[in-house]
């Protein structure tokens, strides 16, 4: 039992903040717990503020997670709202605290202080900025804010800024209270994470819910009438969208000031630096959530990921280690995250090639298309799994999914999975549940990583499914009515042979010629390979994912 009467401050509430001062209490019953929160609401579930505004939550009570009340009945915490940390004096081991009710400042000594300070919206210098109907979304105040706007609405139009997880969440939650929403993007994608082939069937989905996108193109500035309201939005090409609302989701920037004032280390990405206990450079002071920055699973190296789940575990952490000098260490964070969009979801872990590009780290790929159970069981749904990892040793690096109902699943296996450090061989041997309902006796899983292992092994060479087959001899094997129905992308010289009927017709190919084999999502087209390969073509590779996934990516190229 500790009996310390060790005094710790910490700086924010909600995930991380609240997170470590419960889990200090829990660890020492001893130590005098000060929380200050410069906003009104403590403890509250930041991810669910978009479902209250589209009434998909009805009741406001259940974003609040825990009240300052709560906290202080429960475990015994000296909780302070609308008191604001202005600075820290390292050398006195002090703070300085600004009273929001009041106006006054006083100092409060500390001997460990957590800093969960937490992420704040990015809105860019323009014209228009502070209309009273441009609305960030950050905390109950700005969700009290746009419920009341969109309860009071009369055109129920709107303009989204930014198609992350945030802006596509108020888009899809907005489309629920009537409205015509128009969703704008600065990257030629909505997703700007995934990598573009995966994102494109959230914008085919988008668009078959009357949203209009508006891609590659930033906001300029919004529009004003005589009276100083928002008007609507004008876009960097000079396009006008009309919009009583606006919503601008275009990015947070982590609150490192304190910090950085204090002389704490900043990260490469600028988070402030911490260790595997959560300690800073100062190490009677420690930084957790969205400000801070964690060791990034697939590269070893530190990375700020504004994620609640990286927030809360960080925060048990450091309340621990400031109660009693001791805890675990913060395992590695992969950026696992997802997204519901209308029917769709979108969810990803690890690396993509889009980012190991930017870091110059040498990946493979393989995509799948499978359904999330049993095919012959009613209700199955196609979902797309890419697999990223290590040429080398076939060490997993990361997964994106996207599809309806098994996107979750797939994606959480693989995070696990890459937490072990496992490879694709690892993969392909999970004891993965199944029953018609719920999966498959080969699992998505397992068919991505049999197709890695294939391609590890030498057995199968995949194109890439935007590569430019022009001068290569394009075979497609899939039967010509599917042909007929949805032709090969950017293959107009394709030479179509139903996979059945290919090893009777092998003499119409040439098998000194680099080949191609594409059927509609790749199995069948793995089959033409090895047949191909064993009858003397020494160069044949299968287009990954298709003709389903040709289709998309030759869509965002």
């Amino acid at each position: 039992m500790v009996e310390s009467r060790t005094k710790i401050v910490i700086v924010g509430g909600v995930a991380g903040g609240a997170s470590a001062a419960t889990r200090a209490r829990r660890m020492n019953e001893f130590a005098e717990i000060i929380l200050f929160e410069k906003d009104a609401d403590v403890s509250f579930a930041n991810c669910g503020l978009p479902y209250y505004i589209g009434e998909e939550i009805a009741e406001r009570s259940k974003l609040v997670v825990a009240s300052a009340e709560f906290l202080e009945r429960r475990f015994a915490l000296d909780v302070r709202t609308r008191q604001e940390v202005i600075s820290i004096d390292r050398a006195a081991k002090q703070v300085t605290v600004r009273n929001h009710a009041t106006g006054e400042e006083y100092a409060e000594s500390y001997d460990k202080l957590i800093l969960s300070t937490g992420a704040s919206p990015f809105v860019p210098p323009i014209n228009g900025r502070d209309a009273a109907n441009v609305f960030t979304l950050r905390n109950l105040a700005d969700t009290d804010q746009i419920k009341a706007a969109t309860d009071n609405s009369q055109a129920k139009t709107a303009a989204v800024i930014g198609a992350g997880f945030i802006g596509l969440e108020m888009v899809e939650q907005l489309a629920r209270r009537g409205y015509k929403t128009t969703l704008a993007e600065l990257q030629s994608q909505v997703l700007p994470l995934f990598d573009p082939e995966m994102a494109q069937p959230i914008e085919q989905e988008l668009k078959s819910n009357s949203v209009d996108l508006a891609l590659g193109d930033g906001i300029q500035q919004i529009v004003l009438d005589e009276s100083g309201n928002a008007t609507g939005v004008e876009l960097a090409s000079g396009r006008i969208i009309e919009a009583e609302l606006v919503i601008l989701g275009i990015g947070v920037r982590p609150n490192t000031q304190l910090a950085q004032a204090a002389g704490l280390k900043i990260g490469q990405g600028g988070g402030v630096a911490t260790n595997r206990y959560l300690q800073t450079s100062d190490p009677d002071i420690y930084a957790v959530g969205d400000a801070a920055e964690y060791v990034y699973g697939p590269t070893g190296t530190a990375m700020r990921i504004a994620l609640a789940g990286p927030a809360n575990r960080s925060g048990r952490l450091a309340g621990e280690h400031a109660a009693t000098g001791s805890s675990a260490e913060m395992a590695d964070v992969f950026g696992t995250s997802i997204v519901r969009v209308f029917e769709k979801t979108a969810a990803m872990t690890g690396l993509t090639e889009s980012l190991a590009k930017r870091l110059n780290i040498e990946v493979r790929s393989v995509t799948v298309l499978a359904n999330n159970h049993a095919g012959y069981y009613p209700g199955a749904q196609q979902l797309t799994l890419k697999l990223i990892y290590d040429g080398s040793d076939g060490r997993v690096l990361g997964a994106q999914a996207v599809g309806g109902e098994g996107v979750d699943k797939r994606i959480d296996v693989i995070a696990t999975a890459m937490a072990m450090r496992a490879t694709v061989r690892d993969l392909a041997g999970l004891d993965l549940a199944y029953a018609p309902p719920f999966g498959s006796a080969k699992d998505p899983i397992h068919m991505a990583a049999f197709a890695a292992c294939n391609q590890l092994d030498g057995i199968g060479a995949f194109v890439a499914a935007n590569a430019d087959l022009s001068g290569k001899q394009v075979v497609d094997v899939r039967t010509t009515t599917e042909v007929a129905s949805q032709p090969l992308a950017g293959a107009d010289g394709a030479i179509n042979i139903p996979l059945d009927d290919l090893r009777a017709r092998l003499t119409e190919l040439d098998s000194s010629k680099e080949t191609v084999i594409s059927c509609a999502a790749g199995i069948r087209a793995h089959i033409a390979v090895c047949i191909l390969r064993q009858h003397g073509f020494t160069c044949v590779s299968n287009l990954v994912g298709g003709a389903t996934m040709r289709s998309r990516a030759w869509h965002n190229s």
